[in-house]
């Protein structure tokens, strides 16, 4: 069993826990932490307010930190197939080591009262939960689930159902040796007085975001010293979603895999599918890195990083059943306007070694494009070569997960006759 898993008398806590269901706190409106312009977005404490279907929070039982869940884990619950889940999910930002492992005096410095910072991070935190700030992944990873009736050669169906947002902020980190500038930044933020304010006790990046209302929904604010301001819409989406691989080892959590993982594609909002091999008995699903709004490329190292509830329908396609043929051996998503095949720079992850380069990334997502226009739309292989080059765009999901990715849109509306 993996860090953070639980074990039978830990299983029997945990199905105590997710009796929890409906209406059991009162929630508020926000003003944006620090003050600012009003903020709809509540602060959704674990337990209170709507949830549909199985109800999983995270809590000291039933996360892992920094590790996925491998075929040794014990599942935290279960769910029938077709069935759906709710996930309290939990952002590592705020509870890192870097930022004193405290969340209450880490968001506390930045205007935030104790009791509107998230009680489950809190938890978390204070935890016995072993994490090594170098070794191991940042992310607060919550599962994994049981889909009764899995098998490997099976695709798990994950529908995103809803996101919605649990806290009116969130934070945007740049860490030592990581990011699309390792050895540049934040080493070159530590002689600038006007840096100093966002950085943290290892000397890492880390800048506090309030949300806000705007006239189309809720917007992220980030400083700038004085020089007005900068707003940018939420676009909420869960980075790690996965299935576990077929390993006894230890699983990092960084380095998204053909299982899913930390695949941070920011397209994968309320409404997108995304389709997975399943490799282990009963899929063994989980999810963790919530956003709240993200760039391609993700380049600093992380996103708006910030807790959703989310919301999903799992179901299970055996073989010959309504997937695309290619989502049963590489992660495939799609949205009500695009399909979206994915390219990875090493598939298998940290279990085998690490390979990082979007030479290679780019060239299987052309390869599972090309496969998909061909056997699921009849393309020939020479048209279906000439439409992507022609009409289809390659995003490069992120370059700052070991594993790189890159993801090709495909519009459905131009294939509607």
């Amino acid at each position: 069993m993996g860090i953070g898993g639980v074990g039978r008398r830990g299983f029997v806590r945990a199905a105590a826990m997710l009796g929890m269901v409906g209406m059991v706190q009162t929630e508020r409106p926000a003003r944006a932490a620090g003050g600012g312009s009003p903020s709809s977005v509540p602060v959704l404490q674990s337990g209170a307010g709507r949830v549909r279907g199985t109800y999983l929070p995270s809590s000291p039982e039933t996360v892992r930190w920094g590790v996925l869940p491998n075929r040794t884990a014990e599942p935290v619950v279960s769910v029938a197939s077709g069935g759906l889940l709710t996930v309290d999910t939990v952002s590592h930002e705020g509870i890192l080591e870097d930022q004193g492992r405290d969340p209450v005096r880490f968001f506390g410095e930045h205007g935030v009262p104790a009791g509107r910072v998230l009680d489950d991070a809190k938890a978390i935190a204070a935890s016995a939960i072993p994490h090594d700030f170098d070794a191991d992944g940042p992310h607060i990873v919550t599962g994994p689930v049981a889909v009764r009736g899995a098998r490997p050669g099976d695709v798990l169906r994950i529908e995103m159902l809803e996101l919605r947002p649990r806290a009116p902020y969130g934070v945007i980190s740049n860490r030592h040796g990581k990011g699309a500038l390792p050895g540049e930044y934040p080493e070159a933020f530590a002689d600038d007085p006007a840096a100093a304010p966002y950085l943290n006790l290892f000397g890492n990046m880390s800048v506090f975001t309030p949300v806000v209302d705007g006239r189309d929904g809720p917007r992220g604010v980030l400083p700038t010293g004085g020089r007005g301001g900068v707003e940018f819409a939420l676009a909420p989406f869960m980075g790690i979603v996965g299935v576990a691989i077929d390993t006894a080892e230890r699983v990092h959590s960084v380095p998204p895999t053909v299982a899913g993982g930390n695949l941070d594609i920011k397209n994968l909002g309320e409404g997108a599918v995304l389709y997975l091999p399943v490799q282990v008995p009963e899929a063994l699903f989980f999810v963790g890195d919530p956003h709240y709004a993200q760039g391609d490329g993700e380049v600093a190292l992380t996103a708006l990083e910030a807790p959703l509830r989310a919301t999903f329908r799992l179901t299970v396609i055996k073989p010959g059943g309504r997937a695309p043929k290619v989502a049963f051996s590489y992660p495939f998503a799609e949205t009500s306007d695009h399909w979206i095949p994915v390219g990875l720079s090493d598939p298998d992850g940290p279990v085998g070694g690490q390979h990082t380069s979007l030479d290679d990334a780019m060239k299987t997502a052309v390869r599972n494009a090309l496969a998909f226009l061909h056997t699921e739309l009849g393309l020939p292989l020479p048209v279906a070569y000439a439409y992507l080059s022609a009409a289809a765009d390659f995003h490069v999901s992120q370059v700052v997960d070991r594993t790189t990715g890159i993801h090709a849109l495909i519009r459905k509306a131009d294939f509607q006759q």
